[in-house]
């Protein structure tokens, strides 16, 4: 059942090209049809081309070239279509998958490696289009081939045919043994060539650590054992897949053996010509490809199908829900956890428990406690980038549940400690996912961010591309440009997960400046280990095992003496 809805499936993203697919399989028809002509040539010529007079001998050589000509039209057209599908194909499945990829939400990626995911995007989109380009072609122009040959002998020799037809329930037999091994070790090979991709992955995002710590030994080790593996995979689903060809070709020599024999002494009796000999044999030895096709098709196929499973499971990840009351205005900023908590998939222990925390608009809350706490946890329900297991956050008096998440997030602007660049313009960078980008808007956010002076040096200004995640400018500038951004957006609020995390004493003064202008008015959640770059904070709440163990301002929370003025001791006396 599940075979079947996959084929629909499939056949339902071929509709918009069934015109071009139906003119594809019409000339792969042609094609198979010239197959029998060959041997019916040969009984022509050597029953009467050699033996009577009068012959025309330019008859044979016409209709050779008119038959290949004829054949080549229609190869080369069938090719050609079927390329222009599979290519459009492609583009379509790589495109809803990437929408889908857009689409999904965070924890999609906390449980997919992104190795899979570049595998089923690029590597298993081709083995759904093989589906069309080899196995449908094969099925098609191959079964076609052997009906058209096999009513040719059934015309030649009905009794001599009979036997020939005997033996393809026997090798039905045998494909259908390998079958099954042959999908699952299919579907074990592909799982292989995903990890081996995300081993590529990791080792290139990681090249500097490795260099410095001395992995080469240990990632070409650890490459060598994935690939060696895949290789063994490999070999045994091409020879599982391969044992149904010996069988095949065993099976078609008896079945040659016996004609030859049957044919001989029907020849003594008068009752087959030389010429009716050699047409039959000539199409019989033509049979025994297309027949190998066919019967080799079982690990193509199985392949197709299990890329099928893996695209369309990807195609249909659960999305982020949609809907919710979209918000007209900009937001005031009010930010309420009420019983909040949160637990990650798959794990028992609560990442937040029972968080209660009214922030009003405008307010600067710093959220400090050692790692683990459930700090970033906290903030990213705010953008409901993980949705709250109990409890509920509102803005402004309304449920985030309720707001249409696009509407959500355009209220906020985000600094992560991880800086994500992309390989475009400081222009582009700065503006993301702005239609409509403001060049003043652009300068002013440089010079906020304390860049200008950096701008002013690059040769093509905010122009100037970047590279690969911003590696043409230092630690330092990116997480400036990534400020530059979020005060471009200019959101009612402001995360800031270690903002100033990368940069050096004079740099971070110089944006803290820029931090404290952006923060003026806006609500503000900030994370920092750095406890003296939170000191002005309104309050600072502290997280201890997914709970708000005490909250107020810096003064009042050293004046308490408890987790926090803790903390505090410990890092000033490591400062000092």
């Amino acid at each position: 059942m599940k075979f079947s809805r996959t084929v629909q499936r499939l056949l339902g993203l071929l509709a918009p090209y069934k015109a071009r697919i139906i003119v594809a399989f019409i000339a792969t028809a042609i094609t198979a049809a010239t197959e029998p002509t060959v041997a019916a040539l040969m009984k022509e010529l050597l029953d009467n081309g050699f033996v009577r007079a009068g012959f025309p001998i330019w008859l044979a050589p016409a209709f050779v070239v008119g038959i290949f000509l004829v054949r080549g039209i229609a190869t080369f057209s069938a090719a050609y279509l079927m390329a222009w599908v599979s290519g459009r194909m492609a583009a379509q499945l790589r495109q809803q998958m990437f929408n889908r990829l857009l689409q999904v939400p965070i924890g999609f990626h906390d449980k997919n490696a992104t190795g899979h995911v570049l595998n089923t995007m690029m590597v298993e989109v081709m083995q759904v289009l093989d589906l069309f380009r080899s196995v449908m072609v094969i099925l098609i122009k191959d079964s076609l081939t052997v009906l058209g040959l096999i009513g040719y002998l059934f015309w030649l020799n009905w009794k001599l045919t009979l036997i020939t037809i005997a033996l393809v329930p026997l090798v039905a037999v045998a494909v259908k043994v390998t079958a099954k091994r042959l999908k699952r070790l299919i579907r074990e090979s592909q799982q292989l060539n995903g990890e081996l991709m995300q081993t590529i992955d990791e080792t290139i995002r990681a090249r500097q650590v490795i260099k410095v710590f001395g992995g080469q030994h240990y990632e070409a080790t650890r490459f060598a054992r994935r690939a060696d593996r895949l290789r063994g995979f490999i070999l045994r689903q091409e020879s599982t897949a391969a044992t149904t060809e010996p069988i095949t070709q065993l099976l078609n020599a008896i079945s040659v053996a016996i004609i030859i024999t049957i044919a001989l002494m029907q020849a003594g009796d008068g009752q087959m010509t030389v010429g009716g000999f050699t047409s039959f044999i000539i199409a019989m030895l033509l049979i025994l490809t297309p027949m190998k096709h066919l019967a080799n098709i079982s690990g193509p196929l199985q392949r197709s199908m299990a890329a099928c499973e893996r695209v369309f499971g990807m195609m249909d990840e659960p999305v982020e829900r949609v809907g919710g009351v979209s918000l007209r205005q900009r937001a005031k900023g009010e930010l309420s956890f009420r019983n909040v908590s949160f637990n990650y998939p798959d794990v028992s222990d609560s990442a937040l428990l029972d968080i209660n925390l009214t922030i009003a608009p405008g307010e600067t809350v710093a959220l400090v406690g050692m790692s683990g706490g459930g700090k970033s946890t906290l903030v990213n329900l705010v953008p409901e980038f993980y949705s709250v297991s109990a409890g509920q956050i509102l803005l402004d008096g309304t449920p985030i549940a309720h707001i249409d998440l696009a509407s959500l997030r355009a209220q906020i602007a985000m600094v992560s400690q991880h800086v994500v660049l992309f390989d475009d313009t400081i222009a582009a960078n700065i503006a993301y996912g702005d239609p409509d980008p403001d060049l003043q808007r652009i300068n002013a956010a440089l010079r906020a961010a304390h860049l200008e002076k950096v701008i002013a040096g690059l040769p093509d200004g905010v122009q100037t591309s970047v590279g690969d995640n911003g590696m043409r400018l230092s630690g330092g500038q990116r997480q400036r440009l990534a400020i530059a951004r979020a005060i471009y957006k200019d959101a009612p609020i402001l995360i800031l997960d270690e903002a100033t995390s990368a940069l050096d004493s004079e740099s971070e003064r110089a944006v803290q400046q820029a931090l404290d202008s952006l923060m003026n008015g806006r609500t503000t959640l900030v994370i920092a280990h750095r406890l003296s770059t939170i000191e002005r904070a309104d309050r600072i709440a502290v997280l201890e095992h997914g709970r708000i163990v005490e909250i107020g301002s810096h003064t009042e929370l050293l004046q308490a003496g408890g987790v926090y003025a803790h903390l505090y001791q410990l890092q000033f006396a490591k400062d000092a």
